[in-house]
């Protein structure tokens, strides 16, 4: 039998991915703060600097480094859980 779900169970939660020169998949970062988590890496896509991120997530990565000028995209996404 099908299992059924309380609308009320399901939560949203928003994830910032990070696609990278090279790399077939994107990161998924789940962080406090995606809106300004994207801000931040959409700021140095913008000004090509070649820095380090170094950054602590709360998702299945727990910690994360890449070089800045190595993002090719960036998006926002919103999934649903119970």
């Amino acid at each position: 039998m099908a299992q059924q779900f309380n609308p009320q169970n399901i939560k949203k939660r928003t994830s910032v991915l990070v696609f990278l020169k090279g790399s077939t998949a994107p990161l998924v970062l789940y962080v406090e703060n995606p809106q300004e988590l994207y801000s931040e890496l959409a700021q140095l896509v913008k000004s090509a600097s070649n820095v380090v991120v170094e950054k602590d997530t709360q998702g299945p990565i727990k910690k994360v480094c890449f070089i800045a000028n190595q993002i090719a995209a960036l998006a926002m996404q919103e999934e649903q859980y119970v």
